[in-house]
């Protein structure tokens, strides 16, 4: 008896050591819950699927997914589907086991068995699945990824790709911007000028909109949605578990639909389809109800359209300047008893909100629908903060975090972006708050003009956040999501950064991203990377893979540096730590200034003799960035007494102003920096009556 209890023991010992071998399969994003048992489950011609005829869609998936031949009629081994809401109480949520006989999904409803469906195709490995018990369900109950056909259009095949991405990851919501200033991408039967001339060009920006004078290719650009091609890509995502959101934008960034209906504007045009990027004060005429009943038609053709309970309706960046010079909207102010052109706006929002909850729907708006008070039932989505996330419907789209038309490296062989730097840890490790309905990625296209371009910007920054949006937060592990990235079938690259530590004259370069990084400081060839490295003088540190970053060493770098007036958040980077901000603004080492000046103090900590002083200027008028009036240079002993020792007024490069300048030998301890703030953007300018930001990196001393 003692024989065979302990053979007994012996094989529970052996079965649960096997267990513990078993590698944990690649799946993103990670499970709530999953157990791993010893065994698989072998796909083959004897396999059945066992579903209720309700499910005759997921079935279909499933077979396409699995990419066998499956039986029709029940033999020994069957893959079961079963809706069970009281088993699984969380909506969207699912019970997956798999053993060497069978694979049984249980869910709380369709949405689910769609979710356990990509789970098992994650899972699939040439026909075999780890036996595995796994419950999961999703953090947030809205997902959703954004994509812009309106800069650059995408064709209906690519469309259908991205919501296959969307599906595989657990989203459930792929939020379609359809119209904006640059084209009109869908067909509404009753204004077909929208077709016609809304939906076109005559061309379109090269390069960046910062890069003066603007360059244009000289080709006319377009392309519209039918409405049957609509309806065929709504039953394509329907199918896959993801509801379609349409965008029509308004008030603002509407100049397409003016170009074809110049009637709908405050001047009454000519107006033309933008070609270029940005902001514009042309938008519709909130004093015309001719506006109003154009927007209903509009918005009848869409509802008709689209299933979805939500209608997006834009509500961002709308300049008032129209408003505020025309006579209608006056006197609609004046009917209204609005106070001024802001709430103007709002009167707007909530008359379109109206129309939209008559039909059953409800309406979505970026953020500067909160301004003036929130409409009833609409949902926010907040991109310039976190300020609207106590609203009680948000969806969390911060610009910083979750727009993947930012740089994903800092590698100069990245292709041309926006701007910002977004990178895939930073958008992993973001931490939405707990309150919100959930969050979405934003893939904007002025700087995205293929597929190829769009794709590689997606991924893999949307797996990233799919985790963010569907795994519970202690799940959540960096290194272990990167370990199950690179066993999925997409391009990955792990790129190369670096920390650096900053002493006085000197810098500790921390070097990171790869488990063996090669590197050279001098041209001579690259040798294994084994600790922090010493700059002590101005070096380029290159790496084997194309990483390059210069160090410049000076008397101001490791010094104190005091500001009578804190900078921006978003460009809050350092004066003197010896590393040059690019054009692309997206490092974090310029500095920016709002509205203020510059008024900095620099301790050396001790009294140097100062030779060459100098400083970097960014200059980018169609960015809002504007040189001061003037730099000045201030040098003391004390601290107490300055006297000024040199100025630059004068700064004409577009881009970055490498400042200069040689003084007779001064002795100094302490520097003052001032740089005069331009102040007000003036008329005629890009984002004219803001304040211009004073963009300034490195304080150079020799």
């Amino acid at each position: 008896m003692r024989v065979i209890c302990l053979a007994i023991i012996c094989l529970i010992t052996y079965a649960t050591v096997q267990a513990q071998r078993i590698s944990a399969p690649a799946l993103i994003p990670a499970p709530v819950k999953m157990q791993l048992l010893p065994g698989a489950f072998l796909l083959d011609k004897k396999t059945f699927i066992s579903a209720p005829e309700t499910l005759s869609t997921a079935v279909a998936l499933l077979k396409e997914y699995i990419g066998i031949e499956i039986q029709s009629s029940p033999t020994a081994k069957g893959i079961h589907l079963i809706i069970d809401s009281t088993t699984v109480k969380e909506a969207e949520g699912y019970r997956l086991s798999i053993n060497p006989g069978k694979i049984e999904i249980t869910a709380h409803d369709e949405a689910g068995i769609l979710h356990a469906i990509q789970t098992v195709r994650q899972l699939n490995n040439k026909g075999q699945l780890q036996s595995c018990l796994i419950t999961d369900y999703p953090r947030f109950a809205y997902r959703g990824m954004h994509l812009d056909v309106s800069r650059h259009f995408f064709p209906v095949s690519f469309v259908k790709h991205f919501i296959d991405i969307l599906a595989q990851y657990k989203y459930n919501n792929f939020h379609w911007h359809l119209t904006d200033d640059q084209g009109w991408r869908i067909e509404i039967k009753k204004y077909p000028k929208l077709q016609s001339v809304a939906a076109w060009r005559d061309e379109t920006l090269i390069g960046h909109k910062k890069e003066l004078p603007h360059r244009f290719d000289g080709k006319k650009y377009g392309g519209y949605y039918t409405q049957e091609e609509i309806k065929d890509v709504i039953a394509y995502a329907t199918a896959r578990g993801i509801n379609i959101i349409p965008e029509i934008e308004m008030p603002g960034h509407a100049l397409a639909a003016l170009a074809a209906y110049p009637s709908l504007g405050c001047t009454g045009g000519p107006y033309k389809t933008a070609t270029f990027w940005g902001i514009f004060d042309d938008v519709f005429c909130a004093g015309k109800d001719s506006t109003f009943s154009f927007l209903e038609d509009v918005l009848d053709e869409v509802i008709a359209l689209f299933p979805s309970p939500y209608i997006h309706i834009g509500g961002d960046e709308c300049p008032k300047t129209r408003w505020n010079a025309c006579p209608l909207c006056s006197l609609r102010m004046q009917q209204e008893k609005l106070p001024d052109a802001d709430a103007l706006q709002n009167y707007f929002i909530k008359r379109i909100n109206q129309y939209v909850r008559s039909k059953g729907r409800k309406i979505i708006g970026w953020d500067e629908i909160l301004e003036g008070g929130l409409a009833e039932d609409a949902t926010v989505m907040s991109w310039r903060g976190t300020e609207s996330g106590a609203a009680k419907q948000v969806i969390m789209t911060p610009e910083d975090e979750l727009y993947f038309d930012h740089y994903q490296s800092l590698y100069t062989t990245e292709p041309l972006a926006a701007g910002g730097y977004t990178p895939l840890q930073e958008v992993y490790t973001y931490e939405p708050l707990k309150e919100v309905k959930g969050v979405q990625g934003q893939l904007w296209s002025e700087y995205l003009p293929t597929t190829t371009q769009a794709e590689y910007m997606l991924l893999p920054r949307a797996i990233a956040l799919s985790e963010v949006a569907w795994s519970p937060q202690h799940a959540k592990d960096y290194p272990g999501f990167v370990r199950r990235l690179k066993k999925q079938s997409i391009q990955f690259k792990e790129d190369i950064s670096y920390k650096n530590v900053v002493y006085k004259e000197k810098l500790l370069i921390t070097l990171q991203g790869k488990a063996a990084i090669y590197y050279t400081t001098d041209g001579s060839p690259p040798g294994l990377y084994t600790r922090p490295i010493v700059i002590k003088k101005s070096s380029v540190i290159k790496t084997s893979d194309g990483f390059s970053q210069a160090f410049n060493i000076h008397k101001a770098v490791g010094a104190k540096v005091t500001l009578a007036q804190p900078q921006n958040t978003r460009y809050a980077g350092s004066l003197v730590n010896g590393i040059f901000g690019s054009d692309k603004y997206n490092d974090q080492q310029w500095l920016g200034f709002s509205g203020r000046d510059l008024d900095a103090i620099i301790d050396f900590g001790e009294t140097n003799t100062i030779q060459l002083i100098g400083a970097n200027i960014l200059n980018y008028h169609w960015q809002r960035m504007w040189e001061p009036k003037a730099l000045q240079f201030y040098a003391s002993e004390d601290g107490v007494n300055y006297k000024l020792i040199a100025e630059e007024n004068k700064f004409p490069v577009n881009g970055i102003n490498n400042i200069r300048l040689k003084v007779p030998a001064v002795r100094a301890r302490y520097l003052k920096v001032k740089g005069v703030n331009k102040g007000i953007i003036p008329p005629g300018e890009y984002g004219a009556g803001g304040n211009g930001l004073l963009m300034i990196d490195e304080i150079i001393v020799e």
